[in-house]
């Protein structure tokens, strides 16, 4: 057994500019906002990023790290459209593939099982075809003939997630509604990091919850990170909901602004001393 705790720096250490970097989560639904924020911190960018896009691609797009996205959207869920997305797509600022969700989902059960691709219906008479032309399909070699949408693997130089809990081994578990598909990151990457809310003892990992919640196995964990709060400011239930007053301030202020105030600080406790202090401001 092998203890794989890191820091978020030494997450960041590992990984490196050209990277193909998926990122867990649903919109803004448990992001490893402290890792992106670590990564922000860097000098990495040209990445290629893979994710059911929120904040995480907001900020990343905003600070000119992404040299291409691969999503299926970018929500923060109470605004529909992630602003800093957009602000970036519009201004050209990186390469699309837009993919329908289950699309994207089969794309990374492919990479997942080390298969070149796999075939799905999902796409078929939509314009996902007209705007992705390097998209194939196949023909199915059984009686029926049927023609499918072949979704390529998406493989990943590394993954990063966040969970509720976690032990130093890397097994990782899920408390909300919902696993997302943080699984299918880790297993689709060569390298895959973990943030989670509080690292437990394994035992008391099958105390939190039923067995189908520790969602994320240690032989698919690089490296894993106790990260409090390290979702914020999107939700991380059961442990806190959506920082709704904070992500609008973001989605509302100038991004020189807000990069100055909340992210040019030496680590995570100064963002997170930097938050506390603003919702003091709001309560006077």
């Amino acid at each position: 057994m092998t203890d794989k705790t890191m820091t978020p720096e030494d997450v960041v250490g590992r990984l490196r500019s050209g990277m193909t970097l998926g990122i867990g989560g649903w919109g803004s639904r448990r992001k490893p906002m402290a890792l992106v924020r670590a990564l922000l911190r860097s000098e990495i960018t040209d990445l290629t990023v893979v994710s059911y896009g929120g904040p995480d691609v907001g900020l990343l797009a905003a600070a000119g790290r992404i040299s291409r996205l691969v999503a299926p959207f970018a929500t923060l869920d109470s605004i529909p459209l992630e602003p800093r997305f957009r602000a970036a797509r519009e201004r050209g600022a990186f390469a699309l593939t837009e993919l329908d969700e289950a699309m994207f989902m089969w794309g990374l059960h492919a990479a997942a099982n080390r298969l070149p691709f796999l075939p799905v219906r999902a796409g078929l008479g939509s314009d996902v075809m007209r705007v992705n032309p390097e998209l194939r399909t196949v023909t199915s070699p059984y009686a029926d003939g049927e023609e499918f949408v072949a979704v390529p693997a998406l493989r990943m130089d590394a993954a990063l997630v966040h969970l509720n809990r976690a032990d130093r081994l890397g097994n990782g578990q899920y408390l909300g509604p919902d696993p997302y598909f943080d699984d299918l990151f880790c297993e689709a990457a060569d390298a895959a990091y973990v943030s989670c809310e509080q690292l437990v003892e394994s035992a008391d990992l099958a105390k939190s919850g039923p067995p189908q919640s520790l969602l994320v196995s240690r032989h698919s964990v690089t490296g894993v990170v106790e990260t409090p709060h390290g979702a914020h400011f999107t939700s991380c239930v059961p442990d806190y909901g959506r920082d709704e007053p904070f992500q609008k301030l973001y989605a509302s202020t100038p991004w020189p602004e807000f990069a100055a105030r909340f992210l040019s600080g030496p680590g995570e406790h100064a963002y997170q001393s930097a938050v506390a202090a603003w919702h003091e401001e709001q309560q006077r």
